[in-house]
């Protein structure tokens, strides 16, 4: 009846009628089996007190020795209903809830909020906490089931039930049913007064909430660095802050909360009183029986009793409403860079990349790349030099496509890397970082994430090449994984720096991609590693189209061309020797340079003049 990971047909909408249908799409025919089983259980309670009235009247009319012969099938039927019947009733429309509904609504919600969120491009999540997204996925996946469920098992059960209670009623008399409603009216009415508000401090409450977890998880994921600065206090200030302005929410949404509980109950007791007292006067009148009395009784008895269990729901309904809004406003964001709706996959490049008259800077009025045109021939290898600032990062990032140009284009084999898809265009380039990037996954998930369907020789392989297979083959986590197998915790923070970075370059190995992008690839390796791993760079660099941005100049002079950059502009264009002898600006980071890196002995000039 539901498949729970079916891809959604079109992005989330940002109105919450429209949102809520889009999270149950799929889930229809579901949520209406579930609806008529709970409206089939909530007409058990009528039927309860209608049997109830049958049975006190046939007791009344028949002497106790002739009640069983007399009324075998009043008291038949009534066994038979509340062995049989109401149980078989009540636990279908439990499966349908526990077994069918929730289990599947929630999985389809997460699923599809999920996949929205990854495709958001990096600014989305630069701009946020990681915890603090994580948490209105589930906030919102979870507040969205709570929306359905609670509508189906209250407000299907309760109103198959109060129709019912109100026929039952008109049958005795009509003055009863009249009461009734006007009951209904005035609970509505309550309603309508205090659920809105319920809704909003809700709202408010979960982004509080959400807000708590991204800061303790943002201390979590930095803990090395908090303990070495020594802020242990002020980060527990700042979580501290948060939990106090949940705590203030959460204060408010009880206080809401407490006047529509009290204003519920106080109206609810006024119902068995009216429909009591009013059989009561009819039976002494001759116009209902005593069996009607303890129908009415029963229900009056049973509504009041299930206005306190509706009330709750739906204040509970309202406040995931609030949740669920708020986690709209967060992840149903339009995506920021999309591909084209003509875009085309594209198969295994040859490598040739052109920036063409391009410029980019983050939307700011200065800095970032200026009128930056540079062409790579296919497996052409580069080197692009500069310091800090100068664009090296941005220009790899407009060739991955995490940001689109502001003027110009970025090519690959002459084609747009607009007019094709990200998926297909990131297939196309293996990267390594000098912040590599690990999941808490084991070390061969991780060398696997180059290539998923590669083999176990083709991962020690690469493991060999980047000279990381016998530190691996010593691994192990706490839990006595070995190897390949072990663990590498969050960020891969069981590991060194160095050996983080190979295990990046494995992946990268692995990948074997016709671009290859080394962004500082060798900057966390010890000199003799190093060494080692350059040998095996070099033979995966044949053939490739390779961009290496390096601070330290001798890990790309022997590369087949340098570009030096300078304040978002090409300064320099060409080999190791013409830069040399032009005596530029690319000479002057190398004669300044001892093995060192590029600004250093500017910055040691600077600590001199301040001195």
């Amino acid at each position: 009846m539901i498949n729970p990971f079916r891809k959604a047909r079109s992005a989330p909408p940002t109105t919450l009628g429209r949102f809520l249908f889009w999270c149950l799409r799929g889930a229809w025919g579901l949520i209406t089996v579930s609806a008529l089983l709970s409206a089939a259980a909530g007409a058990m309670e009528v039927v309860s007190a209608w049997l109830l009235g049958r049975v006190i009247d046939s007791l009344i009319s028949t002497t106790q020795g002739d009640i069983w012969s007399d009324h075998a099938l009043i008291l038949g039927g009534f066994v038979l209903f509340y062995l049989v019947i109401r149980p078989v009733v009540f636990g279908l429309s439990t499966a349908a809830n526990h077994l069918l509904l929730q289990p599947n609504i929630f999985p389809q919600v997460l699923s599809r909020l999920h996949r929205h969120t990854m495709g958001q491009s990096v600014t989305f999540f630069d701009n946020d906490f990681a915890g603090r997204i994580a948490q209105k996925q589930m906030q919102t996946a979870r507040a969205v089931t709570d929306v359905a469920q609670g509508s189906i098992e209250t407000g299907m059960f309760a109103l198959s039930s109060i129709l019912g209670s109100a026929a039952m009623l008109a049958a005795i008399d009509g003055w009863a049913a009249l009461a009734l409603l006007l009951w209904m009216i005035a609970m509505v009415l309550v309603i309508r007064t205090f659920l809105p508000h319920v809704r909003g401090r809700s709202k408010a409450r979960a982004s509080a909430r959400a807000m708590v977890s991204g800061q303790v998880v943002d201390t979590i994921t930095n803990i090395k660095t908090v303990k070495l600065f020594a802020n242990t206090e002020h980060e527990d200030r700042e979580a501290l802050g948060a939990m106090e302005s949940f705590r203030e929410r959460a204060i408010a949404f009880g206080r809401v909360s407490t006047g529509y509980r009290t204003a519920q109950m106080a109206l609810s007791g006024l119902l068995p009183v009216v429909l009591v007292g009013g059989t009561v006067l009819l039976w002494r009148q001759g116009a209902a029986s005593a069996g009607d009395v303890a129908a009415a009784g029963a229900i009056a008895m049973r509504i009041a009793q299930m206005s306190g269990w509706v009330s709750m729901s739906l204040m509970q309904i309202y406040g995931s409403i609030g949740e669920a809004e708020d986690g709209m406003n967060t992840l149903a964001a339009t995506h920021g860079l999309t591909d084209h709706p003509d875009a085309q996959d594209m198969g295994r490049a040859q490598g040739a990349v052109c920036f063409d008259h391009v410029s980019f800077s983050y939307g700011r009025s200065e800095g970032g790349l200026q009128d930056i045109s540079l062409a790579i021939p296919a497996g052409q290898r580069v080197g692009i030099v500069g310091a800090s600032g100068a664009g090296k990062s941005t220009l790899v990032a407009l060739l991955l496509r995490l940001y689109d140009t502001e003027k110009g284009a970025v090519r690959l084999d002459n084609t747009d890397i607009r007019t094709i898809t990200q998926e297909s265009l990131r297939r196309q380039i293996a990267m390594v970082t000098q912040e590599t990037a690990m999941f808490n996954r084991s070390a061969r998930e991780n060398i696997l994430y180059g290539r998923p369907d590669a083999t176990e020789q083709e991962i020690i392989d690469a493991a060999r090449a980047a000279e990381a297979h016998d530190f691996i083959l010593d691994l192990e986590d706490h839990k006595g994984n070995k190897g390949y197998d072990a663990m590498l915790g969050e960020r891969g923070v069981k590991l060194s720096g160095g050996q983080r970075q190979r295990i990046a370059l494995a992946r990268a190995f692995l990948k074997n991609a016709p671009i290859l992008v080394l962004d500082e690839a060798t900057s966390a390796l010890d000199s003799e590693v190093e060494a080692q791993v350059q040998d095996a760079l070099t033979n995966v660099m044949a053939d490739k189209t390779v961009l290496a941005i390096a601070h330290r100049l001798s890990t790309i002079a022997e590369m087949d061309r340098i570009v030096v950059m300078e304040k978002g502009h090409i300064a320099e264009d060409g080999t190791h020797d013409e830069l040399l002898a032009q005596n530029g600006l690319y000479a002057r980071y190398w004669n300044r340079q001892s093995g060192g890196f590029i600004g250093a002995e500017d910055n040691a000039e600077d600590v001199e003049a301040a001195q």
